[in-house]
C-alpha cells in the first residue's frame, strides 16, 4: 500500500536549520587530489579546488542511524519523507570569496520549500535546501541544494523513450570511474549512500545495472574543467542531473563555450547526458 503524504507535515520543516564548522586542511586537499589524479596547490593560505565544500561540515550522524539505504534516518534536520529512494537532483552554486586551505569554514543549512509531483514513474517529492558557507568571517559561496525522494519503480510501469546518445563537445575530457575513486570520493564526502559502494544492494534492491557515479563528483568534476579552460573561478555555476551515469565507464566531461558561458554535460560512451551544467563569469 502507498505510503501516505501529507504535505502540511512535512512543509513544517521549512524554515528549519542546521549548522556546523570543520577546518579546510591542506591534508584534505591532498587527498582530493588523490582520488580525482589532480595536482593543486595544497600550501595554506592557497584557495582551495572548486566544491571542496561538500567534503566540508558533512552531518555526522552514528552508524546505528543509517536506514536501510545507507542514507541517515528520517526527521532530523530534513523533513521524514516517507517515499524510499533519495537522490540529489541538483542545484546551483554562487560564489563569493575563495575558500582559502587552512581556514575554519563554517555551514549555515535552510530548509526552504517542500513540494510534491508525479512523475511517470510515480510520486516524487522534492525538498529545497540553501547552504551558506563562510570561512574566518567572509561569505563565501551560497549553494541551492535539490533532493528528491521518489516510490520504488514499480512492474507495468511504461519505460521512457530511450534518450538520444549525449553529443561531444568542442573540449571533452574523459575520466575512468573505478569503484576505488567511488569509495574515496564516498569517504571523503561522509556519504554511506549504498548506491555507490555496494553492488548486491544497488542492483538487487535499486535496479541499476551497478554502482552508480555521484551527482556531486560529476559537478565537481564538470566545475572544475571550466576553471582549467577558462583560468579563472566562475562567479555562478548550475548543474541538473538526468540520468545515471555507472561505474566501470568512462565519463565524458564536455564543454562548449559561449562568451562569458561554459556549457557542459557528462555523459558516457555511446550513452545520453547524465548532468548538465553552466559555468557563468
Amino acid at each position: 500500500m502507498p505510503e501516505i503524504l501529507d504535505l502540511d507535515h512535512l512543509r513544517g520543516w521549512i524554515g528549519r536549520d542546521e549548522r556546523a564548522s570543520e577546518q579546510l586542511t591542506s591534508m584534505l586537499v591532498a587527498r582530493l587530489n588523490a582520488t580525482l589524479d589532480r595536482e593543486w596547490p595544497v600550501a595554506e593560505g592557497v584557495a582551495a579546488p572548486l566544491l571542496i565544500h561538500h567534503c566540508l561540515c558533512q552531518p555526522t550522524a552514528p552508524t546505528a542511524a543509517l536506514g536501510p539505504d545507507g542514507h541517515p534516518q528520517r526527521g532530523g534536520f530534513l523533513p521524514p519523507v516517507p517515499l524510499p529512494r533519495r537522490m540529489w537532483a541538483g542545484g546551483g552554486v554562487t560564489f563569493h570569496d575563495a575558500l582559502r586551505i587552512g581556514e575554519t569554514v563554517t555551514r549555515r543549512s535552510v530548509v526552504e520549500d517542500v513540494t510534491i509531483k508525479e512523475g511517470r514513474s510515480g510520486r516524487l517529492c522534492f525538498v529545497t535546501v540553501t547552504h551558506h558557507f563562510g570561512s574566518d568571517g567572509r561569505e563565501s559561496l551560497t549553494e541551492r541544494q535539490d533532493i528528491v525522494y521518489r516510490d520504488v519503480a514499480t512492474a507495468g510501469t511504461a519505460p521512457s523513450a530511450s534518450p538520444p546518445p549525449a553529443p561531444a563537445g568542442p573540449y571533452q575530457r574523459s575520466m575512468d570511474t573505478s569503484p576505488e575513486r567511488l569509495f574515496r570520493y564516498s569517504a571523503l564526502t561522509f556519504n554511506s549512500h549504498r548506491i555507490h559502494y555496494d553492488f548486491p544492494y544497488v542492483t538487487g534492491e535499486e535496479g541499476y545495472p551497478g554502482l552508480v557515479v555521484h551527482g556531486p563528483l560529476q559537478a565537481m568534476l564538470m566545475a572544475q574543467y571550466a576553471v582549467d579552460l577558462r583560468g579563472s573561478a566562475p562567479v555562478r555555476f548550475r548543474f541538473r542531473g538526468l540520468s545515471p551515469a555507472i561505474a566501470g565507464k568512462p565519463l565524458l566531461i564536455n564543454a562548449r563555450e559561449n562568451g562569458d558561458v561554459f556549457d557542459l554535460w557528462t555523459a558516457q560512451p555511446n550513452g545520453p547526458v547524465t548532468m548538465e551544467a553552466r559555468a557563468e563569469w
